[in-house]
């Protein structure tokens, strides 16, 4: 089963874009757009929706399970469904979700790559990849004021 994305963006109407570019339904008697006027923007309707299948589904075509423990992958069918770790999960317990998703081979959608520092042996989270570039660097700033 495929998930199509939908195809449309519905925009709030452009003369109330400086309150939020989010769908508000138009609701003054003059508007052109709530009166469905030709060549005015259209308004979502029910007929833009996605199948019932297709409803809830992840982009990679599995349904979400929140999952708290190890015990709860065994009630996951691999074919039709994936992981979701729970954010209330510590780093013990998420390492033990990850391992057992593994040799289950069920897919997990947030799993945190735990690695073990060989000099220390105590065990590290790698930083989220847009986290590792936004590093800040110093920066020298030149005072215009030299005296």
């Amino acid at each position: 089963m495929m998930v199509i994305a939908m195809a449309r963006k519905f925009r709030r109407h452009p003369e109330l874009v400086r309150l939020g570019d989010k769908w508000r339904k138009p609701k003054s008697r003059t508007n052109k757009i709530r009166k469905k006027l030709k060549g005015r923007k259209l308004m979502p309707t029910i007929g833009y929706g996605s199948c019932k299948a297709e409803k809830n589904m992840h982009p990679s075509g599995l349904f979400e399970v929140m999952v708290s423990n190890a015990k709860e992958l065994e009630k996951i069918d691999k074919n039709k469904e994936c992981a979701r770790i729970l954010v209330s999960v510590g780093r013990k317990k998420k390492m033990e979700i990850v391992k057992a998703a593994e040799k289950m081979k069920i897919k997990v959608l947030n799993p945190r790559k735990i690695i073990e520092n060989k000099k220390s042996g105590d065990k590290t989270q790698i930083p989220p990849k847009d986290l590792k570039n936004s590093a800040s660097k110093p920066v020298e700033i030149e005072s215009k004021n030299k005296n």
